[in-house]
């Protein structure tokens, strides 16, 4: 069977292998038989090998995007009279607040809100929980898909730790694809999802913290009915079965893109997309696109380029263009700066980052495009 192979920049779902499509491919069966709820385990298990969870850790599957991840954890891990500190500088710091929104009043919501392209003062942070000593838990996005910014997840942790507050960590765009450690770094709760640094299909979401944690948030308010965290816990523990029907093909291949990850190995991976992220800088350096982010902030998963002045160009026309010679890339989030995104992250190598710069450096030419500093190609 042969699949064509397309290059996607966009910031996930991601590239995948053709072994992982392949994995799909299999008899049909029943998600409550044995065989399937001993797949389920052995999934479980090595999700939470990736970021070194011991023993003590569960990881608590949904099927859902990792909005829906997101939603499980922030309706399921805050105490009636809990408050909540989100970080907000960018579309996903905000989609947290969105959520907490919906599951607890106003009045229990502190925010901290910068601009998408500025780095979190921590100090700024640590004063906010001064002057809020009851806030319970920190919401903060660890890798904006926004900017491609990464945030300091990890010092906020430990700030966190010291006043007795805990950290829900949004680890979608960084999991499997930043060196993430949950016992060294901290993270109480982190999200992530099946579909983009994992390299696997989308439509699975999981929630990775400790047993003991999970069992206290069986107390909590039962704010959501298919996403609360204890109730698919307690079903798992029990018979190894989501409540509900899973994406059973989507399992399969989440199973053999995790086996992939573990062939590479977690520096492995690091070190593909890092050098897939220094032939992309190169290239877009050489056309003369501008970045938004300082190096001091930027992560090596996604960039947010500087959209051309030039009143030739057009986002649309450039991903139409692209599109149509195998490559996908997409649109901002900032409202007030023109950018667009590229992602390095997926099946991927530095051989397809150099043909995409090719390509882009032929429309161009082609639509007679001045790059953002105006040189001439």
């Amino acid at each position: 069977m042969d699949i064509k192979r397309t290059i996607l920049l966009n910031p996930g779902p991601a590239t995948t292998t053709d072994s992982v499509k392949k994995a799909q491919v299999v008899p049909d069966i029943c998600p409550r038989e044995k065989d399937f709820c001993r797949l389920m385990q052995q999934v479980q298990k090595k999700i939470i090998q990736v970021v070194n969870g011991g023993d003590d850790c569960r990881a608590v599957l949904f099927g859902a995007s990792g909005t829906g991840g997101l939603e499980a954890m922030i309706s399921s891990v805050i105490p009636e009279t809990g408050r909540v500190l989100i970080v907000n500088n960018g579309a996903y710091g905000r989609r947290m607040r969105q959520i907490t929104e919906r599951y607890i009043a106003s009045s229990q919501i502190v925010e901290y809100r910068i601009r998408p392209e500025q780095y979190p003062d921590t100090a700024e942070i640590t004063g906010i929980l001064d002057r809020y000593p009851d806030i319970t838990h920190i919401g903060v996005v660890q890798h904006e898909t926004t900017t491609g910014m990464i945030n300091p997840a990890v010092e906020l942790a430990g700030i966190a730790h010291a006043r007795g507050v805990e950290i829900m960590v949004d680890a979608v765009s960084s999991f499997a694809g930043m060196d993430i450690d949950i016992q060294r770094d901290g993270f109480d709760y982190l999200v992530s999802t099946s579909n983009k640094n994992l390299q696997g299909m989308a439509g699975i979401t999981f929630v990775i913290t400790k047993k003991k944690n999970i069992h206290k948030t069986a107390n909590y308010p039962k704010r959501n009915f298919y996403f609360n965290l204890a109730e698919q816990d307690a079903s798992f523990e029990h018979n190894g079965q989501m409540r509900f029907t899973p994406p059973v093909q989507t399992i399969y291949a989440l199973d053999q893109a995790l086996d992939e990850f573990f062939e590479e190995t977690l520096s492995g991976r690091i070190a593909r997309y890092r050098e897939c992220w220094s032939v992309l800088r190169s290239g877009l350096d050489k056309l003369g696109f501008g970045r938004l982010l300082p190096e001091h902030c930027q992560g090596h998963l996604i960039t947010s380029v500087i959209e051309p002045e030039d009143p030739a160009y057009n986002f649309d026309d450039m991903h139409d263009y692209l599109y149509g010679r195998g490559f996908t890339i997409y649109p901002g989030k900032i409202e007030d700066i023109g950018t667009f995104r590229i992602a390095n992250i997926g099946a991927i190598t530095p051989r397809d980052i150099h043909d995409f710069i090719d390509i882009l450096g032929t429309y161009l030419q082609d639509r007679g495009i001045r790059p953002a500093s105006g040189q001439d190609l």
